[in-house]
């Protein structure tokens, strides 16, 4: 994998008028090449072994959140970073994840070529799968290179998805109850 990202980036550079000969751009195929493999790890982790047997039968019937979860992704469309913050809900129904469990799902996910919305049910459904809880809920807010450094140019702007399973659909109070979580103020 490594050898091929490093031939195109050789590629590239040629291509937009640099000397990949030039000592400031020596070594840049080989540090692009190790770059993708990070940002692009996602497709090579395993669930189960992210997950580790980190589930746990307990009589817990009120919302668990976790919030407030940097991600880290790249725009399948043009190849550039978008980033912000998830937030994470289940209504568990006698399961129960080990919270660190939750941000390592996300990560999984966002080290992949994405579009958030992908993103954000790509999370939602994995969650309801493995904990078969009364629901689960996502809601994501990112901010695009692609928006901000070309195209339209509006760096102030943010996209926010959101997934909504289960009693997070379907029950008002309990989608409610999920906002009005991740609005407050910690600490």
């Amino acid at each position: 994998m490594r050898e091929k990202i490093e031939e195109a980036v050789s590629t590239i550079l040629a291509a937009v008028g640099e000397d990949s000969g030039r000592e400031g751009l020596l070594r840049t195929p080989h540090r692009v090449a190790k770059a993708y493999e990070f940002l692009t790890k996602g497709y090579r982790e395993d669930l189960n072994t992210i997950v580790n047997n980190a589930i746990f039968n307990e009589e817990c019937n009120e919302m668990v959140v976790v919030r407030n979860i940097e991600f880290y992704s790249l725009c399948e469309h043009h190849m550039l970073p978008f980033y912000g913050k998830a937030h994470v809900a289940y209504l568990p129904k006698g399961k129960i994840i080990g919270l660190s469990k939750v941000p390592r799902i996300v990560d999984m996910f966002a080290r992949r070529l994405q579009v958030q919305e992908r993103l954000t049910n790509q999370v939602a459904e994995i969650l309801q799968e493995i904990l078969e809880p009364h629901g689960v809920a996502v809601v994501m807010e990112g901010k695009h290179l692609c928006m901000m450094m070309r195209g339209v140019e509006k760096q102030n702007s943010y996209v926010t998805s959101s997934a909504m399973l289960g009693s997070f659909k379907s029950e008002r109070a309990t989608r409610l109850e999920f906002l009005n979580l991740i609005q407050t103020q910690a600490y």
